[in-house]
């Protein structure tokens, strides 16, 4: 099995608590059912929409991250997979699709 890394963009923000709490829920049992296949290697978290970005060889510190909404990057997961499609195959299930996000899956180097 290879290491993937899934990182989670964008999604529509949704309207109510009731459908956020019910989108939460997806995530949870989506989650629960790729740990107990042995996919998951550590449970990723959601992250703050704030932070800082150290750029250049001046080491230039800046607030961010600034992209469109579509591209932030809000959360990530470390999986198993035999491989990249399968690892592809795994991220269809995830619940930030139904939002119209995006899932970027990427391997993780071998030493």
């Amino acid at each position: 099995m290879s290491e993937f890394l899934y990182l989670f963009r964008g999604g529509d923000r949704l309207s109510s608590p009731a459908e956020m709490q019910q989108h939460m829920q997806r995530w949870v049992v989506w989650i629960k059912e790729l740990s107990e296949k042995g996919h998951v290697k550590q449970p990723g978290n959601p992250l703050e929409p704030t932070g800082k970005v150290v750029q250049g060889r001046q080491r230039t510190v800046v607030d961010g991250p600034f992209a469109e909404a579509k591209d932030l990057v809000g959360g990530y997961l470390l999986v198993h997979a035999k491989d990249l499609a399968h690892a592809v195959e795994i991220s269809m299930g995830c619940p930030i699709l139904e939002t119209g996000g995006a899932v970027e899956v990427r391997p993780i180097m071998q030493k």
